[in-house]
């Protein structure tokens, strides 16, 4: 069957086989089937959909267009997580190498920031040095080594993702729950992963605003690893104010080693644990959640989450002594008195990318200095006068716009609100 007629068959609402899958994606990642193809290929599958078992084989497609790991007998359990995205979230910088300190291997293949979500890869390169540029042999080798890497994608990994992703961006596809699926899936399961646990943001911090959007697309993600063979989870995690007090890249480092010793935030604690002990469940580690959770905060508590971090760190290059420059801070004031009712999630991301903290396009260069601390959260009482937030950004940037934003972004009103629960729902199939 030639490209046209699956391309015809897919728009036309026909499912089709893992055969003619594997055969358009093969295809498309050798040169034989043209961008114009895979765009209108692309737009069926985003107006038509897939099942599970079209999801599955196009991840499965996806995935043998390049390497897989393969790792020595005897190797620890290998376990990864994958957040969705959302406005400060800095969770795996804390709990990939808490997972390596629990006996786990976590070979994390992560992404840059486009938009109002950060990037894991960009707040890691505010630390000196640091290298997100390592080869599928350097990832495997630190892995065996340490337990932990970050690292974005190497060329050798799911190349046809690499392709569809340029191609999805250009072509109005990138909200496609099967698409999505397949691009995160084939990148994470490249790892011969033994669990993997998914983060699934939902608010108006992230793509997936509202609870049915976020549950449609934790079930495709959960569905498709169970078929690949991989125990597979999701959370569905409240975006609608950003996660700890920092955004921005050098300043969400800091925030993150404060976790990594301890402290920190309450609610990027939580989550760490949560996620963390859904790992440890999955894996066999552990058999039940308080024991798993009690491990846990030990690694935490005791220091050594934060010395493999610094390990980490080092053997990519990086010195996590050096203090990372932040630019200089201007505080952010309460007008009137009242309740902190909600949050523009979204438009405070955009006032620090407003700054240089972010990407509009994938060409921006960012500037690591710059970002924002939250002085309140939603459901706190506060006093006119009292500091709101601090804006990190230097002289003669947008930072007068930027203040506009944060105080439009951050509301305030006479009664006090519900307050949103962080964890809002799991999925395991």
């Amino acid at each position: 069957m030639n490209p046209s007629q699956i391309i015809a068959l897919k728009r036309d609402g026909c499912r089709l086989t893992a055969r003619q899958i594997h055969a358009f994606i093969h295809g498309y990642t050798q040169g034989s089937i043209a961008d114009y193809q895979m765009a209108a290929w692309a737009m069926a599958v985003y107006l038509r959909g897939m099942d599970t078992a079209e999801t599955a084989a196009l991840t499965e497609a996806m995935l043998d267009s390049g390497m897989r790991f393969v790792w020595p007998v005897g190797s620890a359990t290998c376990v990864d997580k994958h957040s969705t995205g959302g406005v400060g979230d800095k969770v795996s910088l804390v709990l990939v190498p808490l997972l390596a300190c629990c006996q786990l291997s976590v070979p994390m293949i992560s992404g840059r920031g486009l938009g109002p979500t950060g990037g894991t890869l960009d707040k890691l390169e505010s630390i000196v040095g640091f290298r997100t540029d390592l080869t599928a042999n350097e990832i495997q080798a630190q892995t065996q080594e340490l337990g932990c890497v970050i690292s974005g994608a190497s060329h050798e990994i799911a190349p046809a993702d690499r392709k569809l992703y340029a191609l999805r961006d250009v072509t109005a596809t990138v909200g496609s729950v099967p698409l999505i699926t397949a691009s995160i899936m084939s990148k994470k399961l490249a790892a011969s992963l033994d669990a993997l646990v998914l983060d699934v943001k939902c608010g108006n911090g992230t793509f997936m605003e509202t609870p049915a959007a976020a549950r449609e697309l934790a079930c495709s993600l959960v569905d498709t690893g169970r078929r690949m063979g991989v125990p597979t989870m999701a959370l569905l995690t409240d975006m609608n104010q950003p996660l700890g007090r920092m955004v921005g890249n050098a300043v969400e480092v800091d925030e993150a080693v404060e976790a990594l010793q301890g402290g920190g935030p309450d609610d990027l604690r939580e989550l760490v644990l949560a996620l963390g002990t859904e790992l440890l469940l999955l894996a066999g580690s552990e058999t039940d959640r308080e024991s798993a959770r009690t491990r846990l905060l030990n690694q935490l508590q005791g220091g050594h989450a934060r010395e493999r971090f610094a390990q980490m760190v080092a053997a990519q290059g990086g010195d996590l002594e050096t203090p990372r420059p932040i630019a200089p801070a201007t505080e952010i004031r309460v007008a009137q008195d009242g309740w902190v009712t909600g949050m523009n999630t979204r438009a405070l991301s955009e006032a620090v990318i407003s700054v240089g903290g972010g990407r509009r396009v994938m060409t921006d260069v960012i500037d690591p200095s710059v970002g924002l601390e939250l002085l309140v959260r939603i459901g706190d009482r506060v006093e006119q006068g009292q500091g709101l937030a601090r804006l990190f950004a230097h002289p003669g940037s947008q930072s007068e716009s930027a203040r506009s934003q944060i105080i439009e972004a951050i509301q305030i009103g006479v009664q006090k609100p519900d307050v949103p629960g962080l964890i809002i729902d799991r999925y395991e199939a």
